[in-house]
């Protein structure tokens, strides 16, 4: 029985598109690309909000961005005003009165049963008629037609500026009157008498939701958009009505005399135009706030008739609204004010996605814990958004190095010794053992969470996690980088802060028993945190403090007596300021002899506290390279010159060479095993 049951349910299963909020089976929005482009971004000076901007204005890989939307919306309405004109209902009126006159005048001289006078008199009537098509209709209308063809193209007039007048107010009219009888303009009219009472009842605050009810059950089929109320009505009639006063202001002077002459020809009856002109005052009155008053140039070849005409018009409307949400640029704008309807109506399912996705890529950065307001409330990266880009720069130098003649597999980075104790997720080509507890504890806790029972317990890939080992020695690393405004001058102010958090993710993630301290200098130096650094704008004051800098790495290196001290130094010049004994700066350029003895004596206490030291020389300047040189030399330092896009595989790969103890880059990270290569 129940077999059955479900056979009959499977059969009358029904598939749709699923509607009930965001697709739950959608695959989730990639955060990388953002972070890194916003993170990119932030090292360069750019504040985080402006970057989170940026980023969404610009897109991705796959990702259009708001400014490809933006353009597509540009596109679209240069198109709508260079293609079109507004000739269209006049020149169908011609059309039809010149297809009338002909056959009035072919019946003529067709009918041998016509007295010659009266014949003569039609053709001098036909003869003597204005060039204005208004003024043409208008007189025809006492006109005695010959021919019954000519008869129905002169009706077919009327007709058609009826339900053009109308199709200018109520979208669709003119295709739902097309061939229709009195008894359905009859109906219309009743309908414009009501609309009118109910609105002018409305404007005195006198109408009631069974009203509008009422109305809506005797004329809801000529409101397809189905309004819940009279709001909602209203606001539908005048966007309507306001596009349309807006075409009849781009129409030239002569334009609207020949339509507002044709328009009392309407239906045969001028009444028409009197309850339209009674709607539109109401609509005014209830909605002022709509664009009354503007206008568009349209000079193009394809003419619009008044319906058409209005419906481009609020196609215009759209657009123009479309670019105001797209620019982002009024207080307090949010991607969730885009009107993806209107989106989708102007350019296609496919740009709705597009912004939907740029709406969820927000809401997701917003709410991943990798963007945050400080206490000053702008938009600030989190601690979880620095180890995302860490690591995204620290995979970047990976592969960089690992296409290296003797490089080294970070991931694998302080592997040899013993266990530290901490985990992490089995990565491809991963050598470690496995955390038998941990690996099953996932197991167990992923099939609690889906629900499932029964014995054993099914391991996945996702639940191993492997044993992390540190090296069997410690080390203490101080990471001096220059901070002058030579760095922001020659473009090194990004590869700089790109190479310390790459350093920082490395040590924190693989290295954890090393203590690593960021040492920013300029006219003067200071220990700096990651987020402080990483956030850093670029340094405009003169000077180049590496006494003050090697200062701080010495009490560094001194609170670690048991660690290995490495020192890591990257600057583009030599030492122009020096730390005074009563804590003043002194800056002189040319460098004063007394701020490199100075310099030189710190870094000498370097390295009898054993230092192991590398330069990392930014710049061609033969001057700072010799000087470089001679400072390395006295305390048997290596001297590296990497371009700026290398920097971070360079102070990695020396890190990792002192962790091994074989120097900085032994002999061949780079592929060049002698000194001319990188300057030693």
């Amino acid at each position: 029985m129940a077999s059955r049951q479900n056979r009959r349910l499977t059969r009358d299963a029904r598939y749709g598109r699923y509607e009930g909020g965001p697709d739950p089976l959608a695959p989730p929005v990639d955060l990388s690309e953002a972070l890194d482009a916003i993170g990119e971004d932030v090292m360069g000076g750019t504040s985080p909000e402006r970057a989170l901007r940026e980023f969404l204005r610009r897109g991705g890989r796959t990702q259009r961005g708001l400014d490809d939307l933006m353009r597509r919306v540009a596109e679209r309405r240069r198109d709508l005003t260079s293609r079109n004109n507004l000739d269209g209902t006049l020149q169908q009126v011609k059309q039809l009165l010149d297809e009338a006159v002909l056959a009035e005048r072919g019946e003529l001289a067709r009918n041998i049963d016509l007295e010659d006078g009266d014949r003569a008199l039609a053709e001098m009537q036909l003869d003597s008629l204005p060039p204005s098509p208004a003024a043409a209709v208008q007189e025809l209308g006492g006109y005695d037609w010959k021919s019954p063809t000519a008869r129905q193209k002169y009706e077919e007039i009327k007709d058609l500026l009826g339900r053009e007048v109308l199709d200018q107010r109520f979208a669709g009219m003119k295709q739902a009157l097309e061939n229709a009888t009195d008894e359905d303009r009859a109906a219309v009219s009743e309908m414009m008498r009501d609309l009118n009472e109910m609105l002018e009842a409305h404007r005195a605050g006198t109408d009631t939701p069974e009203q509008f009810d009422d109305f809506m059950a005797k004329h809801g089929q000529y409101f397809p958009s189905d309004p819940k109320d009279v709001d909602e009505l209203l606001d539908d009639l005048a966007a309507r009505a306001a596009a349309a006063q807006r075409m009849r202001n781009s129409m030239t002077q002569e334009q609207r005399d020949e339509l507002d002459a044709l328009a009392q020809q309407a239906f045969g009856s001028p009444d028409l135009m009197g309850q339209l002109g009674q709607l539109d005052g109401n609509l005014r009155a209830l909605r002022p706030g709509e664009d009354w008053g503007g206008s568009e140039r349209m000079d193009g070849d394809q003419g619009l008739g008044l319906g058409d005409g209005t419906g481009v018009f609020q196609d215009i409307a759209d657009l123009d609204a479309l670019a105001e949400q797209l620019a982002q640029t009024g207080p307090g704008s949010d991607l969730d004010d885009l009107d993806l309807d209107a989106l989708s109506r102007q350019l296609g399912d496919e740009a709705a996605v597009d912004a939907r996705t740029l709406q969820q890529l927000e809401k997701a950065l917003r709410n991943s814990g990798t963007v945050r307001r400080g206490s000053d409330g702008q938009l600030q990266l989190t601690p979880k958004a620095m180890r995302q880009l860490g690591k995204s720069l620290l995979k970047d130098v990976a592969e960089r190095m690992s296409g290296r003649q003797g490089a080294r597999d970070l991931r694998r980075s302080g592997a040899s010794g013993e266990p530290s104790g901490a985990t992490r997720a089995w990565e491809y080509g991963d050598t470690e053992p496995w955390d038998v507890t941990r690996s099953i504890t996932n197991a167990l806790t992923r099939t609690a969470a889906e629900g499932r029972t029964g014995p054993g317990v099914r391991l996945t890939i996702d639940d191993v996690e492997v044993q992390e080992t540190e090296a069997r020695t410690q080390a203490c690393v101080a990471l001096l980088v220059d901070t002058s405004f030579s760095m922001a001058m020659e473009d090194r102010w990004v590869p700089m802060k790109r190479t310390a958090l790459a350093l920082h993710t490395l040590v924190s993630t693989r290295f954890r028993g090393d203590d690593l301290q960021m040492i920013a200098f300029g006219r003067e130096a200071e220990v700096m945190d990651i987020e402080h650094l990483v956030g850093l704008d670029a340094m405009w004051d003169k000077g180049t403090n590496l006494h003050h800098a090697l200062l701080l790495a010495n009490r560094h290196f001194r609170k670690h007596p048991t660690a290995q001290p490495v020192l890591l130094i990257v600057t583009d010049g030599e030492p122009t300021s020096h730390l005074e004994p009563n804590g003043q700066v002194w800056f002189n350029y040319p460098p004063d002899p007394i701020t490199i003895a100075l310099s030189v004596r710190e870094l000498e206490n370097a390295g009898r506290l054993g230092a192991q030291t590398t330069f990392f020389r930014l710049g061609d300047d033969p001057g700072l390279a010799r000087f470089i040189d001679a400072m390395a030399k006295r305390v048997d330092g290596t001297v590296v010159a990497p371009e700026n896009d290398d920097l971070g595989v360079a102070v990695v790969g020396s890190y990792l060479g002192s962790r091994r103890g074989g120097g900085a880059f032994s002999g061949g990270l780079f592929g060049g095993s002698g000194r001319d290569d990188w300057s030693f």
